[in-house]
């Protein structure tokens, strides 16, 4: 034994610090690990005691007594290309990270595609293998709102839920009128044939984007039948650009439901001859770090990624620990315009 009555040549034990502390092993277990029925004076002797020895607790024996694992899970309904090629998704995880960083919570990426991913991540889900779970990119079919809600897992949804979002909490960005915003620059241009490129129409960011672009169009007494869909990515921009000038040559502004998609419509119509804003101006939608690079320099709606996501982090925390009120929030952040030389 040491002087400080822990064994030479061995790392502390619980019990070493239940002798240190003088309580019983059970007591020394329960103020190490969070548990309840602690005195205020036999706290303080094991917390001293866990200095002094240099204690490291058990995590397993820690999970036991709290039934907690220190861990939230980031869920994407998305396939892997997309994840680590869109800059959403590392802004998304930036943002929960930082939060994270202030306590001793880990991060568990869980890819959620349909059929046997997505059955995967539902087990890992329901066997509690993390605490709580923020979901992000969902699509219309993928349920995950009506799923958690019945694990009864603490779970917050990084935009609105197809359906269930007045059982889940959520953070979002005032899509409506953020592309409303966009479309109005463009008008205020003086565009006389507005087109858009929208997202995929399972997505309720897409829909809400749309919805905005439509508004704007009725107001101003313009037709709103040039519409293509796209999948958030520059192909799929591209592709959409393609067949919306093909089928509405004479469109003299264009707004994007993504500044990827945005950046693949630019090329074609560089590679047409059409010159952006003179010929064409664009708009965007995200300023995730792609309209600065694209030439010319996309104006775009900013979209706070970060910002929404450590929002939602804390959100799912407070869950967690008991701290919420109990009932689903919605918390909109409202959008705001960015003007660069695209428009």
């Amino acid at each position: 034994m040491t002087s400080n009555g822990v064994r030479a040549g061995g790392s502390p034990t619980l019990d070493e610090v239940a002798r240190v502390a003088g309580v019983s092993r059970a007591t020394a277990s329960r103020a190490i690990n969070g548990g309840q029925r602690v005195s205020a004076h036999a706290q303080s002797s094991v917390d001293a005691a866990v200095r002094s020895l240099g204690y490291v607790p058990n995590p397993a024996a820690r999970s036991l007594v709290t039934r907690r694992t220190d861990s939230i899970a980031v869920v994407v309904p998305e396939p892997d290309d997309r994840v680590f090629s869109d800059p959403f998704f590392a802004r998304t995880l930036r943002g929960v990270n930082r939060v994270l960083g202030e306590s001793d919570i880990q991060l568990v990426l869980l890819l959620a595609r349909p059929g046997a991913s997505s059955e995967r991540t539902l087990r890992y889900l329901t066997n509690r293998h993390v605490d709580g779970a923020i979901v992000v990119s969902h699509h219309r079919d993928d349920g995950l709102a009506e799923q958690l809600t019945r694990l009864d897992l603490p779970c917050v949804f990084g935009g609105r839920p197809w359906s269930g979002g007045d059982r889940v909490t959520y953070v979002d960005i005032d899509n409506t009128a953020g592309e409303r915003e966009a479309t109005q620059v463009l008008i205020d241009r003086g565009c006389q044939r507005i087109g858009t490129i929208a997202g995929p129409s399972d997505m309720t960011a897409a829909e809400d984007r749309l919805a905005g672009w439509r508004e704007a169009m009725s107001a101003a007494g313009m037709r709103d039948d040039a519409v293509e869909h796209g999948d958030f990515t520059e192909d799929g921009g591209q592709r959409a650009a393609e067949a919306l000038m093909a089928a509405h040559p004479d469109l003299d502004g264009l707004v994007v439901a993504s500044d990827l998609m945005a950046s693949g419509a630019l090329k074609v119509l560089a590679a047409s001859g059409r010159r952006v804003p003179d010929d064409v101006a664009v708009v965007g939608y995200d300023d995730l770090g792609v309209a600065e690079r694209t030439t010319p320099a996309l104006t775009t709606v900013r979209q706070p990624v970060e910002e929404m996501t450590e929002r939602a982090t804390r959100l799912l925390l407070e869950q967690i620990d008991g701290r919420s009120a109990g009932r689903p929030m919605r918390v909109i952040i409202p959008p705001t315009l960015i003007r660069r030389d695209s428009a």
